[in-house]
């Protein structure tokens, strides 16, 4: 393998690049016309322009990129995650050009992608799952008696995506309707597919996911949980690892059952299973992300291993060379995505210039960075601009260092989640590990993040005028 194509942008994009060029191996980059100056496509050896900035103009177009590929003699394409990463019409395409997809198989994407035909799957495991519809549905009718027979509260769910689209909690009956129409049209418009599925809605569970590796040969592993809970339109905003409720024979028995779960579909390569954990410790499986996740670095972090290495080298026919003996935590890390959002406008997306951008540096600090100061902030694309990582010995190792990378980080022009993330780890409820997936809309209040802008503004400025009466002081006037 001497080159590999990476079909994203961003963060992720200039993650892998750095890992590949570390392995010895060429790098392309793609770009949209909006993207031209981005960090990514300086950083590769070779980039192409793929498109308009529209994704389904640039970054979609599936056909184009492994022409480009082929122009440039690609052995391999990275997907990231997102756009292109979990279409198994694309992997297929890749394959049949006889380029390796860093990823697993079409066949299991197809099998995971789907919520239903994952439950089908894990379904003789033992695995336990959320009462639900074991099909997909659109009949509005069927589907309110199926709700009730459930019980309410109820989640509808898109079968064929995640990330909070297509997602809706019905409470009773009345709302139902209404309700399950909007997701579908959500579905259908983020997915192409307005098919959703019904399951009871756990009220207070954590959200616990588990990385897992799997080679060609048969071997997999776990590579322990990750918590994240902390999320805004159910999606995540804050992950750590380990998580800080999890005992070490709950933790063996999610593990293994994540490692079920991907035999399931003769995975291979990094994937996550996720779950939902209920006050009471009972863990029920929610879906397989058939890629790498956007917080896998904190899985880095705790275990010593580079994911994206062990992708490249399973994607070259190489064997893990682990066994989960072998494999242990090591102290805690967190991550939080700085979003180019509004935290005191209901996490709004906010768009500009980056007037000024400086990120944050030292021990136990960590960076994954896709843009640059000067760049403008567009509504194309996914807000996230960055994600800031801190390590530690200890959790609260791992807090303190991260609420000073916090502070150290400098962003003016827009708006970050960066201020919502220091109020996130300066939280008591949060700091004692006493949260869930409804951390924000039980503690989380925008007066609060407005109050403390008040007042940070209010000394800067007096910072600012006290250093200019010790200016003026060392000012000789002439003839003085």
């Amino acid at each position: 393998m001497k080159k590999i194509l990476v079909a994203n942008r961003g963060e992720i994009a200039l993650r892998i690049m750095k890992t590949v060029k570390k392995m010895g191996i060429k790098t392309v980059a793609i770009y949209s016309t909006a993207d031209r100056e981005s960090p990514h496509v300086t950083y590769a050896d070779e980039a192409v322009c793929v498109g308009e900035p529209l994704s389904s103009e640039s970054y979609l177009l599936g056909d184009n990129i492994i022409k480009i590929a082929k122009e440039l003699h690609v052995d391999a394409i990275h997907p990231g995650y997102g756009f292109l990463s979990e279409n198994a019409d694309f992997v297929e395409k890749v394959e049949a050009n006889n380029i390796i997809f860093i990823g697993p198989t079409s066949e299991a994407i197809k099998i995971m992608g789907s919520k239903i035909a994952a439950k089908e799957a894990v379904k003789h495991y033992n695995i336990p799952m959320v009462p639900g519809t074991k099909e997909a549905i659109t009949n509005v009718e069927e589907a309110t008696l199926i709700a009730k027979k459930i019980g309410f509260p109820v989640l509808i769910k898109a079968s064929a995506g995640g990330g909070g689209k297509g997602m809706r909690i019905v409470k009773n009956d009345h709302e139902f309707e209404s309700q399950m129409s909007r997701a579908i049209s959500e579905a259908t418009h983020a997915f192409g597919d307005g098919s959703v599925f019904i399951e009871k809605y756990i009220a207070s569970p954590r959200h616990i996911e588990i990385q897992i590796m799997a080679d060609s040969l048969g071997h997999t592993v776990h590579l322990f949980e990750r918590e994240c809970s902390i999320q805004r339109r159910h999606q995540k905003v804050i992950e750590e690892a380990p998580s800080s409720i999890l005992t070490p024979a709950l933790r063996e028995k999610m593990g293994e059952a994540a490692i079920k779960v991907a035999k399931a579909c003769k995975y291979i390569g990094a994937g996550t299973v996720e779950f939902l954990l209920d006050e009471n410790n009972t863990f029920y499986f929610l879906e397989m992300n058939t890629r790498l996740q956007v917080e896998h670095p904190v899985t880095e972090y705790i275990t010593g291993l580079d994911l994206v290495e062990l992708q490249i080298k399973i994607a070259r026919g190489e064997s893990l060379n682990l066994i989960q003996a072998d494999l242990k935590i090591k102290g805690h890390a967190f991550e939080l995505r700085v979003y180019a959002e509004d935290p005191l406008n209901n996490f709004f997306p906010s768009i500009g210039k980056l007037q000024v951008y400086k990120i944050p540096e030292g021990k136990n600090i960590r960076v994954d960075n896709g843009v640059s100061e000067g760049a403008d902030v567009s509504i194309y694309y996914d807000p996230l601009l960055a994600k800031l990582i801190t390590y530690g010995p200890t959790r609260e190792a791992a807090i303190l260092t991260m609420v000073k990378a916090i502070d150290a980080y400098k962003i003016e022009g827009i708006c970050t989640t960066l201020r919502f993330g220091k109020f996130v780890f300066q939280n008591a409820a949060f700091r004692e590990g006493n949260f869930d997936t409804n951390f924000v809309n039980i503690y989380y209040e925008p007066s609060i993040l407005q109050k403390q802008a008040e007042k940070e503004a209010r000394l800067a400025a007096l910072i600012a005028l006290k250093q200019y009466y010790t200016d003026l002081k060392q000012v000789r006037l002439p003839n003085s």
